[in-house]
């Protein structure tokens, strides 16, 4: 199931696995394919609600936006370094207000009624794993498996390391993003102001 959301360009047709490195205290993620290539970094100003996911070159991708106020700890997702709602690609909020393990509704920009989401991210950042699901269903739509890698370096240098495994034809940006908010949402946006 192809699933180009922000550019085909970071689909592969074959199972991609990618490594996130969480540098702290900035809070910001580096991405790097099995070579060790950066692939993407979503990076911004500390104490800010906005971040960039930018390709390994630095140009960005799209931009991270966090609503405020929002009980559903609500994101917004636009095309490059814009926040205009004409490039909104996607929005993201937690399936309610309470919850014992975070579940995240993603609703494409052309869902506006979001009756139904386009994709679930079930998972938590503290329990080192998560899964991303196309539509309503909770296993037989996976896009992609999130989970801790632990290393030496990780550890001395107060680094979180995981790995995710992206499906054939799935948007790693895409991908790369929900882990982000998931992220973000978990942390209770203590990461960095708010989280982001």
């Amino acid at each position: 199931m192809a699933q180009a959301i922000i550019s085909p360009n970071f689909c592969s047709p074959h199972p991609v696995d990618l490594g996130i490195v969480k540098l702290v205290p900035s809070g910001d993620f580096s991405v790097t394919d099995v070579n060790g290539n950066i692939v993407f970094n979503v990076t911004g100003t500390f104490l800010s609600l906005r971040r960039f996911l930018v390709d390994g070159a630095g140009n960005p991708i799209v931009t991270l936006q966090k609503k405020l106020p929002s009980t559903h700890h609500r994101w917004e997702v636009y095309r490059g370094d814009s926040t205009d709602s004409r490039n909104l690609v996607f929005s993201v909020k937690k399936s309610s207000v309470v919850q014992w393990k975070t579940t995240l509704h993603v609703f494409l920009a052309n869902n506006e009624g979001e009756s139904a989401p386009d994709f679930k991210v079930k998972g938590s950042w503290f329990e080192q794993s998560c899964v991303v699901y196309a539509g309503k269903s909770n296993s037989s739509n996976i896009l992609a498996q999130m989970h801790k890698k632990h290393t030496v370096t990780s550890v001395l240098f107060m680094k979180d390391n995981f790995k995710v495994t992206v499906s054939p034809g799935v948007d790693q940006a895409l991908i790369i993003a929900l882990i982000f908010i998931l992220h973000e949402t978990n942390s209770g946006g203590s990461s960095s102001a708010d989280s982001v």
